[in-house]
């Protein structure tokens, strides 16, 4: 059936218009998978925690855990993944801990039991909060605080890390934004010239001054290894570039082992890293 060029031109322009009007409600669905049920709790594997509670700005009600310590450890501010929740990461936190490290691990809004649904701004704010319950509920000097983030939540930690004075910032298996990451992804690749570049580490990783150390295994399914390399390249210095040769996406920790918790331990002292390949 032929169809008038006017007509079609219009379902185009219609197309076009209605795609930017809705295009984060539609990446959101792409984007977040939110667990809310907790699998376990700290109890279950003997873990010495706090439950806290803090508002983000637009008044969601966020929960987290907090593995304290009475020494001078810096507390790792984790940003979690957008398919799991803070239940997931108990196993990980205890082998931070053996590094006597501190650990905040909260959850973004939607997840776990925090009130609220995922979305880009809400999870720079919810970010934030946690930010904030740490410097002024308990009280943590800026400079004690190592933000880090796993896939989405690297985007977290790095927007919280262009507005907030930390001590180090951990970035494992980030992408450079979202534009980019859709040219992999179908049916969005067919639009993706037409998308903006939401969750934009690229541009956002080069304001940031403090040593950042960067994580990707090198055999990422979801994230390519090279968009690691890319963010790291253009950062500024001080950088490091930890590539975990056998990796995926979710699995850095498991096959780098020992000498993966040993890196995070070393960089999160001395924000530095000396055993590094660039």
């Amino acid at each position: 059936m032929h169809i008038p060029w006017p007509y079609l031109l219009s379902l185009i322009i219609v197309s076009i218009v209605l795609l930017f009007v809705f295009y984060n409600k539609v990446e959101n669905l792409y984007v977040f998978y939110p667990q809310t049920e907790l699998e376990m709790t700290p109890e279950d594997l003997h873990l010495n925690y706090r439950n806290v509670y803090f508002h983000s700005k637009d008044g969601e009600r966020l929960h987290g855990w907090f593995f304290s310590s009475d020494n001078d450890a810096p507390v790792i501010l984790y940003c979690h993944g957008n398919a799991c929740n803070i239940s997931n990461l108990l196993e990980y936190t205890g082998l931070l801990m053996k590094k006597d490290l501190q650990v905040l691990l909260f959850d973004y809004r939607g997840y776990g039991k925090s009130t609220g649904s995922p979305s880009e701004n809400g999870i720079y704010m919810d970010t934030q909060a946690a930010y904030d319950y740490l410097v002024n509920k308990e009280k943590i000097p800026s400079d004690k605080i190592v933000l880090a983030g796993h896939s989405i939540g690297a985007a977290a930690a790095i927007d919280t890390a262009t507005k907030n004075h930390v001590r180090s910032i951990i970035i494992e298996s980030a992408f450079t934004s979202t534009k980019d990451m859709s040219k992999k992804i179908f049916p969005m690749n067919l639009i993706s010239f037409l998308l903006p570049a939401n969750y934009n580490n690229l541009e956002k990783i080069a304001k940031i001054s403090v040593p950042k150390l960067f994580i990707h295994g090198q055999e990422d399914e979801i994230v390519p290894f090279e968009m690691g390399k890319k963010l790291f390249a253009i950062s500024m210095e001080p950088k490091y570039f930890y590539p975990i040769k056998g990796a995926g996406h979710n699995d850095t920790f498991v096959i780098g082992g020992e000498r993966y918790f040993r890196i995070i331990a070393d960089f999160a002292y001395n924000s530095r890293l000396d055993d590094s390949s660039p």
